[in-house]
């Protein structure tokens, strides 16, 4: 259910929860390393430095690395600024007014997918990916 971006993203969260405490990695690594375009890559990443979930660091042993402990970024904290999932409260069937107070035949159902989809963003962390050897990716 996420967009390529959403997924490089994920993938290069979980690469980065792979290195050692305090070092960085360049974003030309972790694009070889996720299989993404690395221009794209770079600017996806100044996205999620700017959201501070990753911290950018110039110069020589530069790079990027984890802005905190991946126990504690949950795959909704990487997706959200890109895919806005939050926001998917519009009609399912492209209804213009549709709410609890006037449903359409499928709003319950529509509700109780996203409620569900939100919550296993919210509780699988970026440590999750990583330790369970999930979008496997070795940085270099």
């Amino acid at each position: 259910m996420l967009t390529r971006t959403g997924l490089h993203a994920v993938r290069a969260m979980a690469a980065l929860a792979r290195l050692p405490e305090g070092e960085h990695a360049g974003a030309a690594s972790i694009a070889r390393a996720i299989g993404a375009p690395q221009n794209y890559l770079g600017k996806l990443l100044q996205t999620l430095a700017r959201e501070g979930l990753v911290v950018s660091q110039k110069g020589v042993g530069g790079g990027f690395r984890l802005a905190r402990d991946p126990r504690r970024i949950s795959l909704l904290d990487v997706v959200e600024p890109i895919e806005h999932v939050s926001r998917w409260t519009g009609c399912v069937l492209g209804r213009s007014a549709c709410s609890d107070e006037a449903p359409c035949v499928i709003h319950e159902r529509w509700k109780r997918v996203r409620g569900a989809y939100l919550g296993l963003l919210k509780q699988t962390t970026v440590a999750d990916l990583a330790a369970k050897g999930e979008l496997e990716a070795t940085l270099a």
